[in-house]
């Protein structure tokens, strides 16, 4: 809202002075014009809350150009003209002050209501385009899927104008560059894993590569293997099944299990580097039980039925690179 009075400060004081022969002696311009073009009171009034309240209570100015303009709709003036202008930028700051509380307050039917009357104004606001991008992973882990889609676009658009060289204004609710590049290729990560599991892996893996609180995550590591093992791994383990099993080894089938094991392999990796980054406190707990079986069957079946190896395997897993998608 800073910007807003600073453009209007200087506006309204320029406008003053074309209505009428203002003095810099005499104080309230706008009681000053209207005593020479108008001697409705109601009128003079209104337009002196406005002008009174304009710089220190942008709020109380912006309700009395609002009822002013209700009023006198059918004055075609430079007044109406400067307080439509005022006031539509008023609303163009106050929408971009709520958002944020919005997505805090978890209201995301209104923050994306709002998110896009700002990027019908102002296509390219980055801010915006973070911020929704980022609010679609939270209102998908308080259940609520309906702005997957919508976030998906905001964020790979962010994503896209933050790599070539865009900088917010403020970087928060994030902690810089790389946390917020993080967070949204973890957001994209995310929000594919149910409809298309396959275009999770690369993001997840991205989020990764800068550092920020992601890259040590439980979590992280936990989508990742869910996105192997919900994406290639079932695609592939299906066209294997159907098309090889209970029948004589050929090079063709040999090629196929090998295409499996290496997803797989990528499977094993990322549900150690879960456990791993799961520590031993109470939080990730119950978690890690589970992850911990899924892996140890993963794990045994690439190894004969085994699981020696397994706790050493977890304990050195986040020291080593992360594997790239096959």
């Amino acid at each position: 809202m800073k910007s807003l009075i600073r453009k209007f400060a200087v506006t309204g004081f320029v406008l003053a002075l074309s209505l009428a022969s203002f003095s810099l002696r005499q104080s309230g311009f706008g009681l000053v014009a209207f005593a020479q073009e108008t001697d409705d009171q109601v009128k003079i009034d209104m337009y002196k809350r406005f002008v009174d309240n304009r710089i220190p209570n942008p709020r109380v100015a912006y309700q009395a150009a609002r009822d002013y303009l209700q009023k006198y709709s059918k004055d075609k003036d430079q007044i109406t003209d400067y307080l439509q202008k005022w006031v539509l930028f008023f609303e163009r700051d106050d929408r971009k002050e709520k958002l944020p509380v919005l997505i805090n307050d978890k209201n995301f039917a209104e923050a994306y209501r709002i998110g896009k009357v700002i990027l019908t104004d102002e296509p390219e606001n980055l801010r915006t385009l973070i911020d929704l991008g980022y609010a679609g992973y939270l209102a998908y882990t308080a259940k609520n899927e309906a702005f997957n889609a919508d976030a998906l676009a905001y964020a790979r658009k962010a994503i896209l104008a933050l790599e070539s060289g865009k900088a917010p204004a403020d970087w928060a609710p994030f902690k810089g560059k790389d946390d917020t590049l993080a967070s949204l290729y973890y957001a994209v990560g995310v929000l594919n894993l149910k409809s298309a599991p396959d275009q999770s892996i690369e993001p997840l893996i991205k989020a990764t590569q800068f550092e920020s609180d992601l890259k040590k995550a439980p979590p992280t590591y936990y989508y990742l293997a869910l996105a192997y093992q919900s994406g290639p791994y079932k695609t592939l383990s299906t066209a294997y099944q159907t098309t090889y099993a209970n029948k004589s080894e050929t090079p063709e089938s040999k090629v196929a299990l090998e295409k499996s094991n290496v997803v797989i392999d990528r499977m094993i990796d990322a549900y150690a580097r879960a456990i791993a980054a799961a520590g031993t406190g109470a939080k990730y707990a119950q978690n890690k039980a589970q992850w911990l079986v899924t892996l140890t069957s993963f794990y045994k079946f690439r190894h004969q039925d085994s699981d020696a190896g397994l706790n050493d395997f977890i304990a050195a897993a986040l020291s080593k690179p992360l594997p790239p998608k096959p």
